[in-house]
């Protein structure tokens, strides 16, 4: 008989095992030092069960900790209790060694344990004690269901008591931390993300205490990460009593005994089992991820993990330093050899065939060689290979990548036969490694396969039958139906986890939606299980900005699945929809687990310091990345992207503010310029439309000004290659998301308006100018036509005009009717056919306008066309030439005596064409900024002058009636408009005194003048002084703002219209590529215009580049900085945390001493005059 679990017989059967369940489970002994060990329960978890027993050595190479006086002692202690143990199991069997049911001792009884070590057995758990941590068996930890309810409650008071997670977790990473100093080196991960990880697994431990296998999976998975690590059953119980001593510490009278006995129980069956898989499992994980990495033509680091682009380039140089040399005479004989063998060489060469150098390629090859190449189900298996192989001791990710790939290949229809894949496999890695490969290498990858085909075989042949149950599911649903369904779903939702009604703050609508996208997405995980997962990626990263707890995940799948139970009988269909949505609810959690930076907490926080505090624990080489990049498989979300969407201002500032620090070593120089574009190349046109008064942060870091002066001079340097360039080499929209902002300040900032002056003096104003002289061309010609030499014929006469200025005027009205007013026609009507096609239109009344008409320019442009095509309509040359005939001296006239009328008209539509002409050239004044800005002023100021006209117009029509309705016979003064000109003139200046004399025989009417005079004058007059001084000072500031933004829109367009060619040799005379230099014989990098200007310019006085000495390690964190803008309060604060710290450890040695207590008694005279938010921020950030 074999147990399983330590069930005793006749006892009630335990919890059914995680899908990574072992069927063929086999007991096994304990080996190491020449103890008998009592046979093992295998864990559920698949990697336990296909282990086979040669692969119990730990592994080699680890160096093992001899400052811990513990060990020792524990060593001795296991020592005497194995030969003890040994003497009391002589004749003892298998089966009764593993069986629970003898008698045994009360509680805190001290006897031998059934590992051989002496250990205290508690009444809580029938296999692990308080005091003994047990690392030679791992089975399921049957706690005492009171036991677990009262150590998780005392899990939430502590967490309560902590004010929030990140304080709680600080607080433990210091207890352990401080526990035993010979423990430190351990404690190599940036303090900040440990402490998360930290509180991560604690979190999920707490909270499967009521179910023994899924605790299981739980440790067996933590276990597997902590292969690196050395774990020790006496440091295990450091650890454990570190944690304990710092809950009764924190909790006081409220940790009870039986809390207490609990977390000391669970601490030692979670420490012993990572004991136990450490020596039972990191042999065979090891061999497969090295063997994988060099399959893969990449290497390992001492943490195991891939080397990244900064360790290879640092390794190179050892390398080369490590090369052995070759003297000359070697060199010599070796190029005689190469040249008698050449033709040899060449011969082979040509025969030679590529061979494969990776796993993907080499299987391909090898697939095709075994006539297997057309198994095209081979490609979705390689797809999700590496994930299986790098995730083979996370049990919860190994089936969750089987179960994606089980969808995958369920669609490709045809014949799987899984362990055709096994020989292709094992053939490419005996390949690839030949040389290391061995027995334990073919015993590894086959366990490895064996266990995932175990797994795909279980699912693959339910799938088809379940993608259709669960359509027929939906499909028999009604309206009515969906609508129940998704009201009972929040319904019982909220009434299971109320404090979900938190996070599900959007209207019901917007619930009702999210309801109807799970639907959906449960049954598209069976149709398109590829895309789904990409989706459900990019979908989990966003719930880490949203701050979703993934503790409700569970409860809003199971609400689902109860409700859905309701609707249907179909077993088939309901588990269909469990087994989705299981798997949807596991990614979800699994993305957003991964993707829970300290950066990302700190951004939905959005503290400034918090972030600065996150980050400062960043490697100097990755310390960007954390900041721009969170990647979850192929998906992945930029944080200060997130910051800027989600209004987090303070913390994208602060992400800002870091990136575009220069930070510097003695070996080289940190920019996160290069990297933030890269990430966001359109970071200016989305802080532009989402967070513009993030624009002069951004523009502020761009620039560097030495403190240092020579000449009067300071150096000034602009890093602007990314204002200017895009990633493809073209030019950037860098101007146009500016100048669409039409905001007068963000454009003068100095980096901005060199990136502008720069372009626009180089390069724009040709393409501008030459843009220009055709219109300048047609003016010219437009003018003779209409003022200079019309104005000869209309001196002399027709009959004695010079038959040549008649021709002459002839020709140049119709280039101006053939080259300009076809011209704006086209160009008219294009840009209007666009607008309406694209439905950019503006409406007046009901008549809807192209959207081009609201530029100034567009629209005289625009009537420009209309005076023109008016004007060929009534030229008067045409019109003479009938009445002309075959007279020579009538040719080409336009004096018709007949058309008198007709040429009036012309004459006042070539007048205001000529204005039009003239108006459209204010677009010369871009080459002066003055210029720019007082034509600028004159348009902002004239809704003034209308308003003027308006009410001027409104007082002149008042008074000419009011006028008129006295009994007057004053002949100025007889109609209502000759009154209103008479009053115009008064307001003009232009009537005489002699008129004012004949009022006054008309005492009323006089003083209805006088008044007028008064209102229009006095008045009126001087009140439009006073608007036009008014807006003129507002206006005043921005002036050179608006002429920079008119230039910024002129440069976009010019910039359409310029050669590739033109382009690359900008780009070329700038010397971008050549490093810029900080200072005499300090060479920087890279990407930067140099320039001086005046020391009075912009005073600098303190270095802006921040050096620091030290190891140049890329891998190391920057020395602490002190933190920018902090206040008084801030740094009392400060002092609150160190002092209570001190308190703290003062009242730790005093519980040591009386046993008991809290932190209250000493610390309460100093924390009772700060207020709670004060006490909760200390808690946040301590340590």
């Amino acid at each position: 008989r074999v147990p399983i679990c330590g069930r005793r017989p006749g006892a009630a059967p335990s919890p059914p095992p995680p899908p990574l369940s072992a069927r063929n489970a086999r007991p096994r002994r304990a080996s190491g030092g020449g103890r008998r060990g009592r046979p093992v329960c295998v864990s559920a978890a698949a990697p336990l069960a296909m282990l086979s027993d040669d692969d119990a050595s730990a592994p080699d190479g680890e160096e093992r900790d001899e400052c811990d006086p513990a060990e020792a002692a524990h060593d001795a202690r296991r020592s005497a209790s194995d030969e003890a143990s040994e003497d009391n199991s002589q004749g003892a069997s298998d089966e009764d060694s593993c069986d629970d049911s003898a008698p045994s001792g009360g509680c805190g009884e001290q006897r031998p344990a059934d590992d051989g070590s002496l250990g205290t057995r508690s009444c809580l758990s029938e296999r692990y004690g308080p005091q003994a941590v047990v690392d030679e068996t791992f089975e399921c930890l049957d706690l005492r269901a009171e036991a677990a309810q009262e150590l998780q409650r005392c899990w939430a008071k502590f967490l309560a008591a902590s004010g929030t997670k990140e304080a709680a977790s600080d607080a433990i990473y210091a207890a352990w931390f401080e526990a035993s100093p010979c423990l430190q080196s351990f404690f190599k991960t940036p303090r900040a993300v440990m402490a998360m990880r930290i509180m991560t697994g604690l979190q999920q431990i707490m909270q499967a205490l009521a179910d023994p296998a899924g605790l299981k999976v739980i440790v067996e998975t933590l276990g597997f990460l902590h292969f690196q690590i050395e774990v020790t059953p006496p440091r295990a119980a450091i650890f454990r009593d570190a944690f304990c001593e710092l809950m009764s510490m924190e909790l006081g009278s409220q940790y009870t005994s039986l809390a207490d006995e609990a977390l000391r129980v669970t601490l030692n069956y979670v420490g012993g089992a990572y004991c136990f898989l450490r020596t039972n499992f990191a042999g065979r994980l090891k061999i497969l991820s090295k063997s994988w990495a060099a399959a893969n033509g990449k290497k390992l680091n001492a943490a195991g993990e891939e080397m990244s682009t900064v360790e290879l380039a640092a390794e190179a140089p050892a390398a080369a330093k490590d090369k052995p040399k070759v003297d000359d005479a070697q060199i010599k004989v070796d190029i005689e050899g190469q040249e008698k063998g050449a033709a040899k060489r060449r011969a082979r060469d040509n025969a030679k065939i590529a061979v494969p150098t990776t796993f993907h390629d080499m299987f391909r090859f090898n697939a095709a060689v075994m006539g297997l190449g057309s198994r095209f189900w081979f490609a979705e298996v390689l797809h999700s290979f590496d994930a299986i192989v790098r995730n083979v001791s996370n049990t919860t990710r190994l089936n969750e990548e089987c179960d994606v790939l089980s969808l995958r290949l369920a669609k490709c229809h045809c014949d799987i036969r899984l362990s055709e894949y096994r020989s292709v496999m094992l053939s490419s890695l005996r390949s690839l490694i030949a040389k290391d490969w061995d027995e334990e290498h073919e015993s590894a990858w086959d366990w490895l396969w064996s266990t995932t085909e175990r797994l795909l075989t279980a699912i693959l042949r339910k799938l088809p039958e379940q993608e259709k149950a669960l359509a027929k599911l939906w499909g028999g649903l009604d309206d009515k139906s969906f609508a129940r369904m998704r009201t009972q779903v929040y319904a019982i939702f909220f009434g299971v986890n109320p404090e979900g009604m938190d996070y599900f703050r959007q209207s019901t609508t917007r619930l009702h939606f999210i309801a109807d996208k799970v639907i959906t997405i449960t049954l598209d995980m069976y149709k398109e299980p590829a895309t789904m997962v990409n989706d459900l990626s990019a979908l989990g990263l966003r719930h880490v900005g949203y701050g979703i707890p993934t503790e409700l995940f569970a409860p809003f799948a199971s609400a689902f699945v109860q409700v859905v139970k309701e609707f249907t009988g179909d077993r088939r269909a309901i588990e269909a929809f469990r087994w989705s949505m299981d798997l949807v609810s596991r990614i979800l959690v699994r993305v957003i687990t991964e993707g829970s930076t300290v950066v990302m907490r700190a951004i939905n926080e959005n503290s400034g310091k918090l972030l600065r505090r996150a980050i400062g624990c960043a490697p100097r080489s990755k310390r960007a990345d954390w900041l721009l990049k969170v990647a979850v498989g192929t998906q992945s979300i930029s944080p200060l992207e997130w910051a800027i969407k989600a209004g987090a201002f303070e913390a994208a500032e602060a992400i800002l503010r870091d990136l575009l620090t220069i930070r510097a070593d003695r070996d080289r120089y940190y920019y996160g310029a290069d990297r933030l574009f890269e990430r966001q190349p359109q970071i200016v046109r989305e802080l532009g439309i989402d967070a513009p008064s993030l624009l002069p942060v951004l523009f502020d870091g761009l620039v560097w000004r030495s403190r240092l002066t020579e000449n009067c001079q300071r150096r000034v340097i602009y890093f602007v290659k990314h204002l200017l360039i895009d990633a493809e080499g073209g030019f950037a929209q860098a101007i146009e998301s500016v100048t669409e902002l039409k905001d007068p300040k963000i454009v003068c900032h100095p980096v901005f308006a060199l990136v502008t002056d720069i372009v626009w003096s180089r390069v724009a104003y040709i393409v501008f100018l030459y843009g220009k002289l055709w219109f300048l061309l047609t003016l010219v010609v437009y003018l003779l036509a209409q003022s200079v030499l019309f104005r000869v014929g209309a001196e002399t006469g027709s009959r004695d005009t010079p038959f040549a200025t008649r021709l002459s005027i002839f020709l140049c009205r119709c280039f101006v009717y053939g080259c300009s007013m076809s011209s704006l026609i086209c160009s008219n009507v294009k840009r209007a056919m666009l607008d309406y096609r694209g439905g950019d239109v503006f409406l007046i009344g009901r008549l809807a306008f192209p959207a081009f008409l609201m530029d100034a320019q567009a629209a005289c442009r625009f009537v420009l066309m209309l005076v023109l095509l008016l004007m060929f309509f009534t030229e008067p040359i045409l019109s003479c030439l009938s009445a002309a005939g075959t007279d020579e001296d009538q040719l080409f006239s336009e004096f018709c005596m007949e058309d008198e009328k007709l040429f009036r008209v012309y004459s006042v539509l070539g007048a205001i064409g000529m204005l039009l002409y003239y108006f459209l050239l204010i677009d010369l004044t871009v080459f002066s900024t003055r210029i720019s800005a007082f034509a600028l002023v004159i348009g902002k100021i004239l809704s003034e002058v209308g308003v003027f006209l308006t009410a001027l117009a409104f007082i002149v029509f008042s008074f000419s009636t009011a006028v008129c309705a006295l009994k007057q016979d004053f002949m100025p003064f007889k109609t209502v408009p000759e009154a209103a000109v008479f009053l115009l003139k008064i307001f003009l200046g232009m009537i005489h005194g002699e008129a004012y004399a004949e009022l006054t025989e008309y005492p009323m009417l006089t003083g209805a003048v006088l008044l007028f005079m008064v209102t229009s004058i006095v008045f009126l007059l001087n009140l439009l002084v006073a608007q036009l001084s008014c807006s003129y000072g507002q206006t005043f500031q921005d002036l050179v703002g608006f002429a920079r933004i008119k230039r910024g829109v002129v440069v976009v367009d010019c910039m359409r219209s310029l050669t590739n060619a033109k382009w690359q040799r900008f780009i070329d005379s700038l010397e971008l590529d050549r490093p810029c230099v900080f200072g005499e014989g300090d060479l920087g990098f890279p990407g930067a215009i140099c320039m001086t200007e005046p020391s009075s310019a912009n005073p600098t006085t303190a270095e802006t580049i921040r050096r620091f000495g030290g190891s140049t390690s890329p891998d190391a964190v920057w020395p602490e900085e002190d933190e920018e803008g902090k206040t008084s309060a801030d740094r009392f604060e400060t002092v609150e945390l160190i002092v209570r710290s001190a308190l703290k450890k003062m009242d730790r040695r005093r519980n040591v001493a009386r046993g008991g207590g809290s932190t209250a008694g000493i610390s309460s005279g100093m924390t009772s005059g700060m207020t709670s938010g004060t006490a909760s921020k200390l808690d946040a950030d301590h340590g």
